[in-house]
């Protein structure tokens, strides 16, 4: 088998986004969330290796649904972590290209925090807000997934991330999730989207 999964370590100390996510949420969300996710990844992995080697017999449906499931997990946590930065240095408006991009492709930067919000806000039950650049068209793209597998448009490199499962609020927000959408975007660290933009248009 490859490289195993690894949690990343967080680009801040885990109080750095208070007080719009508190230092328990961020322990929380990394440390036991987080991980499960990559020690659920590895363990799908490993079925599937054992069961090429003959070693085990898989319902290799469920296999691949877990896979699916934890690495879709790992990787949009891996991304929402430097998605945010600590007051000061996240919120506000998008700068550099992102901004002109957002200013072009929804009217204006007020206009995209609005839909992006509402979608956001709407997700069914557990899942993501996700900002999208595709680049056949030349756009951004807005999309919302349930859960985490990886449902959303195919290909399409994501910029921002927003995790909307109740674990990366209630403990501070209770079921509130509007308030935590709203309070988000004081720590959404627009340089890195910027720069994940600047990777994906060539």
């Amino acid at each position: 088998m490859g490289k195993k999964y690894e949690v990343p370590n967080l680009p801040y100390a885990y109080n750095a986004l208070e007080p719009y996510i508190s230092e328990q949420i961020m322990k929380l969300h990394h440390d036991k969330h987080h991980v499960a996710y990559v020690n659920g990844a590895n363990a799908a992995l490993e079925k599937l290796e054992k069961s090429r080697n003959g070693e085990m017999q898989i319902d290799i449906k469920a296999v691949l649904r877990d896979y699916s499931f934890n690495f879709g997990g790992h990787k949009l946590h891996s991304l929402f972590w430097p998605n945010m930065a600590p007051p000061g240095k996240g919120g506000g408006k998008a700068g550099g290209k992102i901004a002109d991009k957002i200013n072009s492709d929804f009217g204006s930067f007020d206009k995209f925090k609005t839909q992006f919000t509402e979608a956001a806000k709407t997700v069914e039950g557990s899942g993501w807000a996700l900002l999208l650049y595709d680049q056949e068209s030349d756009q951004l793209v807005l999309t919302q997934i349930e859960k985490q597998n990886f449902m959303h448009l195919a290909g399409l490199p994501i910029l921002l991330g927003l995790d909307v499962w109740e674990h990366a609020y209630y403990l501070q927000y209770w079921n509130d999730r509007s308030k935590y959408v709203e309070a988000w975007w004081n720590v959404v660290n627009w340089d890195d989207v910027d720069q994940r933009f600047g990777k994906e248009r060539v």
